[in-house]
């Protein structure tokens, strides 16, 4: 196979148990990220670039693991910046891997249009989609994250949502809230995960959340209720 993708790679991981639950998945850390959120654990994949990973390289890899892994996993960064992203997807199901996909949903065109191309989401809420801005830095952050949602929900594509919590940014009542404003919108599966300060920017107190700390209310609310203590 010849590459043709375009994607701008940062990283790659050759393997993973963590990031596409019950899979053993690559993982391709795509460049860019249209958001600045506070706690990010990748900044150095924020700003476009041309990333440090040809495409030709990662497929190259990929073959070596044809049968030996179930699926490969676009991460980033935020891999619906590109334009490539359906190009590179459709190169790695070719090569007989399932596709996941982690994303914050900022564009929700180019998710759309990819999404006939995954198998499994893990899709990224990070507050009540009113409060996104004090969260990502961008206005409007929240109503592109939650049309992105909707058409995910609307996808019967499987996926989970995620949520990052540091109890400065999102307290008791904000996790009432999103509760609500999730299972509302069709939500069965959430993981909560608590922060991690290893590889995050500095400035967030040392603090976390603790599984004792998520409300009985909101667990009631998912068919299936994940906390992630990191």
């Amino acid at each position: 196979m010849t590459p043709t993708s375009l994607l701008q790679v940062g990283g790659l991981a050759p393997l993973s148990t963590v990031d596409w639950p019950g899979e053993l998945a690559a993982v391709v850390f795509a460049q860019g990220c249209p958001w600045n959120c506070t706690y990010c654990h990748n900044p150095h994949l924020l700003p476009a670039g041309e990333g440090c990973v040809p495409w030709a390289d990662v497929i190259a890899f990929l073959q070596t693991r044809v049968n030996l892994l179930d699926g490969v996993v676009f991460s980033g960064g935020e891999p619906t910046v590109q334009a490539a992203l359906g190009d590179a997807m459709r190169e790695v199901r070719a090569l007989g891997f399932k596709i996941g996909l982690h994303t914050g949903g900022p564009h929700p065109r180019r998710f759309a249009e990819v999404l006939p191309l995954v198998d499994w989401v893990g899709f990224d809420v990070k507050a009540p989609f009113a409060d996104y801005e004090g969260i990502t830095g961008v206005a409007g952050s929240g109503e592109r994250a939650l049309a992105s949602l909707r058409a995910l929900v609307e996808s019967g594509v499987d996926f989970e949502v995620r949520t990052t919590v540091h109890p400065d940014l999102l307290g008791e009542e904000d996790l009432e809230r999103l509760s609500i404003e999730l299972a509302e919108e069709g939500v069965a599966r959430w993981a909560v995960q608590a922060y991690r300060p290893d590889g995050a920017r500095v400035g967030l107190r040392n603090t976390r959340l603790y599984e004792s700390g998520v409300p009985a209310s909101v667990r009631a609310r998912f068919t299936e209720f994940v906390f992630r203590a990191g």
